[in-house]
């Protein structure tokens, strides 16, 4: 016999496998808007997302670091607030090349417009 599912239940699981997903597309997309520390990219992704993103700094720091040993993620010191110097992240060359096809290859598809309108439509 199936167990019946609740709907929030299964949009709940997919959020978060999509959520763990996106996390480096939104990390990158905060340093195309310029060079961040890490409270101003957690910012910038809780607040670009509406809420519906949100990281620890811990998580970010992780995969800063594993950007930064690829070579797409760099960072430079900077003044810090009244304390020690902050690293400020940014995109390389390369990081800002694997970004541009990244969307090209995965976000511009819900431009297409049958997709679109699949998106838009309403039952």
């Amino acid at each position: 016999m199936k167990k019946k599912v609740e709907v929030s239940e299964l949009l709940s699981a997919w959020e978060e496998t999509y959520k763990k997903g996106q996390l480096t597309l939104w990390i990158f997309l905060s340093l195309k808007d310029g060079k961040k520390y890490v409270d101003e990219i957690k910012s910038f992704v809780e607040e670009q997302s509406n809420s519906t993103m949100s990281c620890e700094s811990q998580s970010l720091y992780r995969n800063l670091r594993k950007y930064q040993h690829v070579g797409v993620v760099d960072f430079e010191p900077g003044e810090g607030n009244k304390g020690p110097e902050r690293k400020y992240y940014f995109l390389t060359a390369l990081g800002q090349e694997l970004l541009s096809r990244f969307i090209e290859r995965n976000i511009n598809l819900f431009f297409n417009k049958k997709i679109k309108n699949l998106i838009a439509s309403e039952e």
